[in-house]
């Protein structure tokens, strides 16, 4: 086998790998920067250094109404979604039916459809229950979305699990449960923890959907887009930016979880 690699091709794939880091991650580096600019417009050259747009989100009592609905709904969704996932993932695992890949391709369905058609379909269906307008009905819909997340992180844990772990447990006299509780739920235990993280993560960004069903229980990023709509404010690069530090930071968090399973699960 020639295992000779090619230095002309190895060297465009890294520079293909930065170009597109650098397409994704400059527009925000930006946002960071006009954040910190003391114009009210952004513009080059930048002005001076200015923290101002941060104190003025500080301030605004809108700001944190919409921050605390965000974590409010990220916890509850992260939670649910990964209660979901796990229960899907297991089913997928554990169990062989008739059907089994029209189940597989409806559970890790939502995130493949537009949101403004989840977003209406939403609207419609919690509307028709009276739910509509309330936190619950963004809990709802986001938990729709975000389980199949949950599904695909922890499916990908449990296609690493010994088959023979299940039938040990079982031959040492303990029961379905036992075994659930005791062998699968700590052999799973980093890909929940990650999926928690990334639901969490997955909630705090989504705004077209609960734009459509949130009412008056408006969270963070949908604050950000009636800011957008009413007026040009570079308090929108503020909420931005914190709005992107939290979100990466769940993100990295599942990551390293991910990595090093084996840490977490003892």
């Amino acid at each position: 086998m020639n295992t000779n690699k090619n230095p002309l091709i190895e060297t465009s794939l890294r520079l293909h790998l930065v170009a597109c880091i650098a397409f994704i991650f400059l527009p925000i580096l930006g946002s960071f920067a006009f954040s910190l600019n003391s114009d009210r417009f952004p513009s080059i050259p930048l002005g001076a250094f200015s923290t101002e747009w941060y104190r003025l989100i500080w301030e605004d009592p809108f700001v944190w109404v919409g921050f605390f609905n965000t974590v409010k709904v990220g916890l509850v969704v992260a939670l649910i979604a990964t209660i979901l996932g796990f229960g899907g993932a297991y089913t997928d695992y554990r169990f062989r039916f008739f059907g089994k890949n029209v189940y597989l391709a409806l559970a890790l369905l939502p995130p493949t459809i537009p949101v403004v058609i989840m977003g209406l379909a939403m609207l419609a269906f919690l509307s028709r229950v009276n739910l509509s307008g309330h936190a619950v009905s963004v809990i709802i819909a986001h938990g729709v979305m975000c389980s199949p997340f949950a599904m695909a992180i922890i499916r990908l844990r449990l296609s690493q699990m010994d088959p023979d772990l299940e039938a040990a447990s079982w031959n040492l006299g303990g029961s379905e449960w036992a075994t659930l509780r005791h062998v699968i739920i700590p052999f799973c235990r980093p890909a929940l923890l990650a999926a928690l993280f990334i639901t969490m993560a997955v909630s705090f960004d989504e705004f077209a959907v609960a734009w459509f069903v949130s009412g008056l229980n408006e969270t963070l990023p949908v604050k950000i887009l009636g800011f957008l709509q009413g007026q040009v404010s570079p308090r929108i690069n503020a909420i931005g930016s914190l709005a992107f530090l939290s979100s990466i930071i769940l993100i990295i968090f599942a990551q390293m979880l991910m990595r090093n399973p084996t840490r977490t699960s003892k």
